[in-house]
């Protein structure tokens, strides 16, 4: 890929991760080559690739939107989200080292620190590295990269899920237990502790669907 085309594709998908662009919006290539400065052909290989990551649709004739996604195709995500996260955790469980489970332990300081302040924009930020760690720590690859692969198309939600009245400290709680598992090396309760927060957030989602979108 170009580094055009790596332009232009970072810049359209972080504005439709951060919700900047909504699901269903039509994608203009002309609108898009001016906004970003490059060429139309440019915008066209990079809404391909979005394509590829199932972010946009295109249509003959009709151009690109954003994929929105309904309610059930959500909750299906994040079930097949809770199970593979569930293999992970057990693995993660087995072979996580002295030095991530401290990593883990300083991040959820931070975390906690940061909801204090209602700084959600950086306790989203840490909490995708407390997952990260935990995905590194892991030894099944496959799962990993199928999960981040959900995640990607499910982000847009994920930040405004904290916002909804107590669903930040539940968020905290729940990692706190998923640590207290992986530092116990409790492949079961690590596997039970991390389904039940991705079970969590499905139920939020699923409870306030509309205000999310």
């Amino acid at each position: 890929m170009s580094n055009q085309t790596e332009y232009a594709y970072k810049y359209i998908r972080e504005r439709i991760l951060d919700g900047t662009f909504k699901p269903t919006q039509k994608l203009i290539e002309s609108q898009l080559s001016e906004l970003i400065s490059v060429s139309r052909n440019t915008v066209k290989k990079a809404l391909l690739k979005l394509e590829q990551e199932n972010l946009v649709k295109i249509e003959n004739n009709k151009g690109a939107t954003i994929k929105s996604f309904t309610l059930e195709e959500v909750k299906n995500y994040l079930e097949i989200r809770e199970a593979l996260e569930g293999l992970i955790a057990r693995s993660a469980a087995k072979h996580i080292t002295d030095a991530e489970i401290d990593a883990l332990e300083q991040l959820l300081l931070r975390m906690g620190d940061f909801l204090k302040q209602n700084q959600f924009d950086e306790y989203s930020k840490l909490n995708k590295e407390f997952h990260s760690i935990i995905y590194k720590a892991s030894r099944n690859i496959q799962a990993t990269e199928m999960v981040n692969m959900i995640k990607t198309q499910l982000m847009r939600f994920h930040f405004r899920t904290l916002l909804i009245p107590g669903r930040n400290e539940s968020s905290f709680n729940e990692h706190q237990m998923i640590f207290t598992t992986l530092k116990n090396h409790d492949s079961e309760k690590a596997e039970e502790a991390i389904k039940q927060h991705i079970s969590n957030v499905r139920k939020t989602i699923e409870n306030n669907y509309q205000y999310l979108l």
